[in-house]
């Protein structure tokens, strides 16, 4: 099959680095075995940091960015699927070493893909998309703490970033399971935005800014830590025994300072939340909870939905914290 589409395109010729929207051919699509009809993708923090100018992730040019996409499948070399087929595609390095979904078409190895659930069709799922993937994870290994750890209860949870793509979704989801969840943010403008999606407390930011103790009074059984940096040695000082904190981002930095001490002595887990690699089992598992968990006709109401030339206007609000909710990209706007 050979048909031409839309892309966008990032480049970095001549050390100049560019992004545009351009016309392509299937044919120039070389990866995987599974050409799929993209139906939306969504716009991440590491998507724009990537947009802007590859953000050290990107090393071969020109690229097609956007780290996941849902859509038709077109052609398959895998008896998995068939034609017609709605699949997701989140991780696996797409948009950073593969071609990925900021296009009207996409070709992937088929281990990337599943298929839909009957219950999220391609736009709900990237209402979700990798942030709300990842924000199930994160909310999973908290509820690990009963299941693994002799049923001890969860109660009270932290949620930091919680105005962000993550953070927003995991308020809802930990709320839906019965948690106290409390929302750490810096927009006080956004207080009622996070009661309205389940928080019971708004936590500004600046508690978790300076110097910290050893430990502090234990306060959280879980925590979905967003941000990553020096707000994370606060943390781990006031999370309860054999608390779990669920590390996710880094947009606060890479650095944390902190001791053995909340591990040795209240038996704390750090667990590391990796979105890209998790296994195709365990997306499957997660992708069927999520309508269990999540209020879509809430979250309808906060996405935004932007055509590709509107994704190249939008990603710089969001890496200066000025874009609120989510966006989902439709190439074929």
């Amino acid at each position: 099959m050979s048909e031409k589409f839309k892309a966008v395109v990032i480049d970095n010729k001549d050390e100049k680095f560019s992004r545009s929207i351009q016309d392509l051919d299937t044919n120039s699509l070389k990866d995987g075995n599974v050409l799929v009809k993209v139906d939306y993708s969504s716009l991440n923090y590491k998507d724009a940091l990537i947009l802007k100018d590859g953000g050290r992730i990107v090393r071969k040019f020109p690229f097609v960015p956007g780290i996941d996409f849902s859509g038709t499948v077109i052609e398959s070399e895998d008896s998995k699927f068939k034609k017609n087929d709605n699949v997701i595609c989140t991780g696996f390095r797409v948009g950073e070493i593969f071609y990925g979904g900021f296009s009207q078409y996409a070709k992937v190895d088929s281990n990337f893909l599943i298929k839909n659930p009957k219950e999220i069709d391609s736009r709900k799922s990237m209402i979700l998309g990798t942030a709300g993937f990842t924000a199930l994870q994160c909310s999973f290994a908290i509820k690990a703490r009963e299941e693994l750890l002799l049923g001890e209860k969860v109660k009270d949870v932290l949620v930091t970033g919680a105005t962000g793509g993550v953070g927003s979704i995991a308020v809802m989801i930990l709320s839906k399971m019965g948690y106290n969840v409390n929302a750490v943010t810096g927009k006080k403008d956004k207080n009622e935005y996070l009661k309205d999606l389940g928080a019971k407390n708004i936590i500004d930011r600046k508690e978790f800014e300076g110097e910290s103790k050893l430990l502090e009074k234990g306060m959280w059984d879980g925590v979905v830590d967003t941000v990553g940096g020096s707000a994370l040695t606060k943390i781990f000082a006031q999370t309860k025994p054999n608390g779990i904190v669920a590390a996710c981002g880094n947009a606060g930095g890479i650095k944390i300072n902190t001791t053995v001490m909340p591990f040795i002595i209240r038996g704390i887990k750090l667990w590391g939340i990796d979105s890209s690699g998790a296994s195709l089992k365990r997306r499957e598992f997660i992708w069927n909870e999520a309508s269990k968990l999540l209020d879509f006709n809430k979250l309808k109401s906060l996405t935004k939905e932007l055509s590709l030339s509107e994704l190249l206007e939008t990603y710089p609000k969001l890496l200066k914290g000025e874009y609120f909710g989510r966006a989902i990209v439709n190439p074929n706007k």
